[in-house]
């Protein structure tokens, strides 16, 4: 099993709406015979890979498989079908499948005489598939807020500046983390003042994710380096705006130089909501957002109880008052009104401290 979740979780930010899944077949005596992992919507789930991969060799194995193998037929078959057909004898998952589409697998393997005992390593299998699993429970995207930042809690100095607050060591293990999410997003003030790429630089290699960009006021200049079809984009925009500097094309369902336009209303303020914005990124199949955008933008989230996981690379700098924090307002007057959170881990990342933070208790699902 611990092969199979190692699989899995090298595909982790690759697989689009699904999960990394990863299976192992063995023969009777413990031996590998073949292994498979799935890589997103369309191509063979990590059971059928790894049927495939035995060359015939499939009969009487036992599958381990770090998902509940599916009971549904859409893009492919049914996993639970394609193991009774092939002959295997026993199956061993760690999750079960939370989609109530999908589920059922391991009943109808049952129900086939096949042997089938779930909850193996499920605790670490969780962790692998933390952000599918919570993106499928809750109904929206699992959400990271990460940010750079001094020893007094600044993320950029008086006259804006921030590069660099975080050591080369930190800015590669955050592209890292940026390419195991479905997307990042950003909002207005960091489009102002950086002009970022949000793509996989530093060595960092996989597939870029979908970069989404919060433009209430249809201002992002068409020479923006977020519009230079690099990458998919997704501009966020109220419906009123005008769009044709974006690349959008004439049809709803067809975009241009990878850029694409999602409209949703405002609230009173003029600011998107966040589990608006979450819920209609769901809709889209998005199942991970890492919020990288500024103050405004993470303390929006923080408040709506819309953060899963804090990663915060910590250096060992001072920038006094004067400089700008890492989150806006949260409207707390009170220590007793502090938002609170346990630290998951920390470590050292060259000259930097990595500290990476959960919530107490999950909030802020569907409505």
């Amino acid at each position: 099993m611990r092969r199979a979740l190692e699989l899995a979780g090298a595909e982790v930010g690759s697989t689009g709406s699904n999960p990394a899944v990863g299976c192992v077949l063995l023969d009777a005596e413990g031996t590998t015979v073949a292994t498979g992992v799935h890589r997103g919507p369309g191509t063979p789930h990590a059971e059928v890979d790894a049927l495939r991969r035995a060359r015939g060799r499939q009969r009487g194995t036992t599958a381990v498989v770090t998902l509940e193998p599916c009971d549904h037929q859409g893009r492919t078959g049914p996993c639970s079908r394609a193991l009774i057909e092939a002959g295997v004898r026993r199956v061993l998952y760690a999750v079960a499948d939370p989609n109530r589409v999908a589920a059922g697998g391991a009943r109808r393997l049952a129900d086939a005489g096949i042997e089938v005992v779930g909850g193996v390593l499920q605790p670490e299998a969780e962790a692998v598939l933390e952000m599918w699993l919570t993106a499928v429970r809750v109904g929206r995207p699992f959400v990271t807020w990460k940010f750079a930042a001094t020893l007094d809690g600044r993320s950029a100095a008086a006259d804006g500046s921030s590069r660099w607050i975080s050591s080369a060591e930190s800015r590669t293990d955050a592209h890292e983390l940026r390419a195991r999410h479905d997307a990042v997003l950003v909002g207005s003030g960091t489009w102002r003042s950086d002009d970022p790429r949000l793509d996989l630089r530093h060595g960092v290699v996989g597939q870029p994710p979908l970069r989404i960009v919060l433009d209430a006021r249809g201002e992002l200049p068409p020479d923006s380096r977020l519009l230079d079809g690099a990458a998919p984009t997704l501009v966020v925009t109220v419906p009123a705006t005008e769009t044709a500097d974006y690349g959008e094309s004439d049809s709803d369902s067809d975009s241009r130089n990878g850029t694409d336009v999602l409209r949703l209303k405002t609230d009173a303020r003029g600011h998107f909501p966040p589990l608006d914005l979450l819920e209609a990124l769901d809709a889209r199949g998005v199942r991970s957002v890492l919020v990288e955008g500024g103050p405004a933008l993470a303390a929006s989230f923080v408040r709506a109880g819309l953060v899963d996981r804090v990663v915060a690379y910590v250096a060992p700098l001072l920038l006094g008052s004067e400089g700008v924090g890492a989150t806006g307002p949260l409207g707390i007057g009170s220590i007793r009104e502090a938002h609170r959170f346990r630290i998951a881990s920390v470590d050292r990342i060259g000259p930097d401290l990595r500290v990476e933070l959960r919530p107490p208790a999950r909030t802020g699902g569907t409505r």
